[in-house]
């Protein structure tokens, strides 16, 4: 937001710097980012002086040219080549000195030196009135008046606007400082704690008065919670034109162009007060009524910028009794604005609806200067003051008469907020006690009345203008940032309390995977919990119906919130891939939402996408793709450092995959893992396989709690490995070897590895060969050769007899 501090000026009457005002508005919590000084003629007419005209002659090498000699106040005349047909000898005209820059209409800067022109040298140049900026004449050079004298700057000729303007990080809830007279009002407060007392100078409207009667519009306001305040006033007579040059500036310094003086008086009066108003043509209005209402989804809608707009139903409209014409409160319509051939105006000022503005404007991609304001909350008691002040300065710009008396529709005034303020409790929450008597001027300078008074606190009325002040802590913050942050002294004592966490607090197991995973190669991704509806076509498992939809979605591809987060981190893949980064393995904890008839769920996720090689290709070892298995440890690896460690196995039930397995300890499924289907990648145009592992993170968190951690100390003695290789049928699997070698030998036996598998050439068909180690141990003494004998003799036999394997 731009301010200017001339502007200001107007309601403060302050003598302080600007550099000192935007250190106070910073403070006061209108942060200034910046100051951009303005001057109404670029340049400020630096380096020009009056000069006048001794001689002049024609130029000897060109027809067109006159060689000059002028007195610009210097010891000697200085010669100047001039073009201008009108220079004349005796002449007051400006002259731009040698090293002066002036600069185009377009505001590309050019600097004045001395040369010659065909043979004659000039030391300056003769200024004509677009020259120096001062307006688009190009005739002849600009004469001055005789009277003035000769040497004199320019820059105290000519009325010059010079101006610093803040460019202010307004905050959302700072709805009461969109103006220049909200922000004067704040700096006012501030000023008061530096013991500067100002006078808040608010222009007059007592001029205000009924002309005639003979222009009336009558208004219907169709839907009060929408618009719940509307006021209006016709003016005749009016001659569309120019605006007068100090109007001009003061637009201008805040980066608004001037379009005429019936709207230039509107916008003014919009940054001046912070309230909107809008002017519609009053021969335009069809049947001399207004009806502020909504109209049927669909209809279509010219706005000012000649973009046809399709109305949501939703849409505050302000119609007369055929047409829409403005959307109330955003952007006006092409077809009822003011022009130049319009004399009577109908003139708006309003308080609407601020949810229902904003939904309006987002829809419709708009954000115009009076959307700004209405969606965050205007003052509704200044509307008809605001009024009032637009009708008298379109008057004093444009001529005409108030030919109705106003219209104003404010059925249910909007109270001011009652609060009460516990002085222990503010001294509690800033850490200081403030003097009351300093509590009591801060709040009556912030225009917050003081109701009543006790020993314990304040009774308090809160004024509409200030609707982000509506609870204790929000007034006590207002206290405080008017009486100074950095008034309140920093205590010499640090006091702090040591909490009692648990070790299984959820984001400190989370440190400890996402640190194993990171050390495999695997990159974290946080992906956006808002997804398509679209994707619960794609699973069986996920229905339509669970899903949880947004009131007011940015869009449908962000419309309801994830029922998996699969999907989601397909999508990140898809996007890498298509940079050509096709090895991938990334890793996200994240939520599901479900919505189960009247009841919402939501559950916590930790999500594995591998795809691609296991690492990158080097010299030494080949790339090697990422397979099932490469998952399945990754996963298991995870439990393990969880000390999950007992869990049963189960071909998968999730129809996401066309190869899976389930982990699950009793009931509770603890991971789903495999081959995500082709049907699926294809949806995201991902042509190479993707392995994908969802975790169950909350019924994770809870075994993890019950979890019992028993240490031994390491076994003093050797173990001992000794290897089968075990010829074996085809549907003969480790987990059956490894099981019944555990029922044989439950105490000696510490592990059981395959680590080799052969099937093909010189086996008999549907066999396969098996190289199974075995690792054996007593921890109370070293196992002897007799011993080792009889357990493998054990093993051997169970194998034969209960698998029908044979030792090769």
């Amino acid at each position: 937001m731009k301010i200017s501090y001339n502007w200001i000026k107007q309601f403060l009457k302050t003598d302080w710097t600007p550099e000192q005002t935007s250190e106070l508005l910073t403070d006061l919590g209108l942060e200034v980012e910046g100051i951009e000084a303005y001057q109404s003629v670029k340049g400020g007419l630096e380096g020009v002086v009056v000069g006048e005209v001794l001689t002049c002659v024609k130029h000897p090498n060109a027809d067109k040219l006159k060689v000059t000699t002028v007195n610009i106040g210097l010891e000697t005349p200085i010669q100047i080549v001039c073009g201008a047909p009108n220079v004349a000898a005796g002449q007051k005209v400006p002259v731009a000195t040698i090293g002066t820059t002036l600069y185009t209409e377009e505001g590309e800067a050019w600097t004045i030196k001395k040369g010659k022109i065909r043979g004659e040298e000039s030391h300056g140049m003769i200024c004509a009135e677009d020259e120096l900026g001062l307006g688009k004449s190009h005739d002849g050079i600009l004469v001055l008046d005789d009277a003035i004298k000769v040497g004199t700057l320019a820059a105290d000729i000519f009325d010059i606007e010079n101006d610093q303007v803040f460019e202010i990080g307004l905050t959302p809830n700072r709805a009461d400082a969109m103006s220049h007279f909200g922000t004067a009002r704040d700096l006012k407060a501030g000023l008061v704690q530096k013991d500067i007392n100002l006078e808040l100078i608010t222009p007059s409207v007592s001029a205000f008065h009924v002309d005639s009667r003979i222009l009336k519009i009558d208004v219907d306001v169709k839907d009060k919670d929408l618009a719940p305040r509307y006021c209006g006033v016709t003016i005749s007579g009016l001659k569309v034109k120019e605006s007068p040059a100090w109007l001009q500036h003061r637009l201008k310094a805040i980066g608004l162009s001037p379009i005429n003086n019936i709207v230039d008086a509107t916008n003014y009066v919009l940054h001046d007060l912070g309230q909107p108003l809008h002017a519609f043509d009053a021969v335009k209005i069809s049947g001399n009524k207004i009806e502020v209402k909504t109209l049927e989804a669909g209809t279509k809608f010219v706005t000012l910028d000649g973009v046809e707009r399709e109305l949501h139903e939703d849409d505050l409209m302000i119609c007369d009794e055929e047409k829409p014409m403005c959307i109330a409160g955003v952007f006006g319509g092409i077809n009822s604005g003011v022009t130049e051939t319009t004399t009577s105006i109908f003139l708006e000022s309003a308080y609407f609806n601020p949810v229902s503005i904003r939904k309006t404007a987002k829809r419709h991609a708009l954000n115009t200067d009076a959307s700004f304001r209405f969606e965050r909350g205007i003052d509704p008691n200044i509307t008809g003051y605001a009024l009032k002040r637009a009708a008298l300065l379109i008057q004093e710009l444009a001529g005409g008469e108030i030919t109705s008396d106003i219209i104003d529709f404010y059925p249910n005034k909007i109270k001011d907020f009652e609060v009460r303020l516990s002085f222990e409790n503010a001294e509690k929450l800033i850490g200081e006690e403030i003097p009351k008597e300093t509590i009591k001027q801060i709040l009556s300078s912030l225009d917050i009345k003081v109701n009543n008074v006790t020993e314990t606190g304040l009774g308090l009325t809160v004024p509409a203008f200030r609707n982000d002040v509506n609870r204790e802590a929000d007034v006590i913050e207002e206290i405080l940032r008017v009486y100074g942050y950095n008034n309140i002294k920093t205590t010499e004592k640090l006091n702090a309390s040591i909490s009692s966490t648990s070790r299984f607090e959820d984001y400190k197991i989370q440190n400890v995977i996402g640190n194993q995973l990171a050390s495999q190669g695997f990159f974290e991704i946080l992906s956006n919990s808002l997804t398509t509806p679209n994707y619960a076509a794609l699973s069986e498992q996920l229905k339509e119906e669970h899903n949880i939809s947004m009131l007011n979605p940015l869009s449908n591809d962000l419309s309801v919130l994830r029922q998996s987060v699969l999907f989601s981190g397909l999508e990140a893949l898809s996007f890498n891939i298509n940079r050509k980064r096709a090895d991938l393995k990334l890793f996200e904890f994240g939520k599901t939402y479900h919505g189960y008839n009247d009841k919402r769920e939501e559950f916590k996720h930790l999500g594995l996408f591998v795809t691609g090689n296991q690492s990158q290709e080097n010299w030494l070892s080949p790339s090697k793709k990422s397979d099932f298995f490469y998952l399945k440890g990754t996963i298991t690896t995870i439990l393990e450092r969880l000390g999950v460690s007992r869990f049963n196995e189960s071909p998968t039930g999730n129809d996401l995959f066309s190869e899976g397995l389930s982990f699950n300890q009793g009931k509770t499924k603890l991971v789903d893992f495999g081959i995500i289907k082709n049907s699926i990648l294809k949806h995201f145009d991902i042509s190479q396989e993707v392995l994908f592992a969802d975790f169950n993170w909350d019924a994770i968190l809870e075994i993890i709690k019950r979890n019992k951690i028993t240490f031994k100390t390491i076994a003093k003695y050797p173990a001992v490995k000794r290897d089968f290789a075990l010829l074996l049928d085809d549907n003969v699997s480790f987990e059956s070897i490894y099981k019944l070698a555990k029922q044989s030998e439950k105490q000696l036996l510490k592990s059981v590895n395959l680590f080799d598998v052969y099937q093909g050439k010189n086996l008999p068909q549907g066999k396969k060969s098996y190289a199974v180690s075995f690792t054996l141990q007593d921890e109370n003494k070293t196992l002897n050769d007799k011993q080792i004998d009889k357990i493998m003799s054990k093993l051997q036999s169970s194998f034969e007899t209960q698998l029908g394997a044979e030792l090769r």
